[in-house]
């Protein structure tokens, strides 16, 4: 049975901070150090949500991800889909025609159309997608945001400063992003 794996966990938490931190770009190393995380996980999640065209990518010393468009354009479903590419959530192996009692020789009633349990698994994959779709990393950080006391966004900020200092350049807030959901 094909499932969703810790890259979309991981991929996830990286876009929320990209989405809420508002600051220059952060290199996957700073998105891992940030939350914890193995840097050469993210690493590998990174060129595929740039692929998908998610996150946009740019090299030097101020160099980094961003989010190529806003957060509220990015679907849940778009991350899982670049992360784990569109892969079915159910397996079915049609084990109905390997009844014993068929002697090797499964009448048609047992096999015509779609399993159903199979057809019960596509439903529910179905259902996940439609979610999943309807739900933006907008959505996500803002509840969040919610959550958060008042003074932890500007302590991310400040963190992501001290990394960009470390950097060899302080950042600097981009134009117009001010708040979440606006390029990043």
């Amino acid at each position: 049975m094909a499932h969703i794996t810790a890259s979309v966990e991981y991929g996830l938490h990286c876009l929320l901070w990209l989405a809420t931190a508002d600051t220059a770009a952060l290199s996957s190393r700073e998105l891992a150090a940030l939350q914890g995380i193995s840097p050469t996980f993210v690493a590998k999640i990174f060129p595929k949500l740039e692929k998908a065209g998610l996150v946009s990518a740019s090299s030097g010393l101020r160099g980094g991800y961003r989010l190529a468009k806003p957060a509220a354009r990015i679907s849940l479903l778009e991350v899982v889909d670049a992360i784990e590419g569109r892969k079915p959530l159910f397996d079915c192996q049609e084990i109905r025609d390997r009844c014993a009692v068929f002697d090797g020789q499964a009448p048609r009633w047992a096999t015509q159309g779609v399993c159903a349990i199979h057809a019960a698994m596509l439903k529910a994959e179905a259902a996940m997608r439609e979610t999943l779709a309807t739900q933006s990393l907008a959505d996500i950080a803002d509840t969040v945001a919610r959550k958060a006391p008042a003074g932890f966004a500007v302590e991310v900020r400040a963190w992501c400063d001290e990394r960009g200092a470390a950097r060899g350049t302080q950042r600097r807030p981009r134009k117009g992003a001010a708040h979440r959901g606006k390029n990043a």
